[in-house]
């Protein structure tokens, strides 16, 4: 007589980690937006780099796909950990028992600009030379100067600095002035002796 008994198959959850971290990215300024919707999924010793847009298919045949849309153009938009994954799809979401994710970091650098004073010289004739004149390197985009202070004046003879100073930087009515690291450099205001015949 053949007595049969059964035995017992399980499939438990993967305890594996599955890990999905956001891409992180720097650009300096340049007044255009910017995104990165880019992840790395770990599963174990697996390493998947996936394109916005796109799935990691693991090796479990399961695909995982993340959804980031953080947007950053200004210098202020830079935080720790502002690119979030704000939706994520795994098919067969509930065999994985130890899911992680992570936010990347999108950072807006500023960028270099350098303000010089304009220079001027003439003979003494008794009133101050000034020049509020400056030259500067190139803006981004737009962006445009709405101010810039330059403060010299020289009567008698002598040299003396022309200083540029309180730059503002405006994209229409908007104060962009924090996304640059300005440098100044002074100019020079010169009265020379008069060679008029007294």
């Amino acid at each position: 007589a053949i007595t049969y008994v059964n035995g017992v198959l399980e499939v438990t959850k993967s305890t594996k980690e599955l890990k999905v971290v956001a891409n992180s990215n720097s650009w300096m300024y340049d007044s255009e937006d910017h995104s990165d919707g880019g992840y790395t999924v770990t599963y174990g010793n697996e390493v998947y780099t996936v394109a916005a847009g796109e799935s990691a298919t693991l090796s479990t045949g399961d695909t995982v796909t993340a959804t980031i849309t953080k947007v950053v153009k200004n210098v202020a938009d830079t935080a720790e950990g502002n690119n979030e994954i704000v939706t994520l799809f795994i098919t067969n979401e509930e065999q994985y028992a130890n899911v992680v994710t992570e936010a990347g970091t999108l950072t807006i650098t500023q960028k270099p600009v350098t303000i010089t004073a304009a220079s001027g010289s003439k003979e003494y004739d008794g009133t101050a030379l000034t020049n509020s004149g400056y030259t500067s390197t190139e803006l981004a985009g737009g962006d445009a100067y709405a101010s810039v202070t330059v403060t010299g004046s020289i009567t008698e003879v002598g040299k003396t600095d022309n200083i540029p100073s309180a730059a503002q930087i405006v994209d229409g009515e908007e104060d962009v002035t924090a996304n640059y690291a300005i440098t100044y450099v002074n100019g020079v205001l010169e009265v020379t002796k008069s060679t008029k015949e007294l």
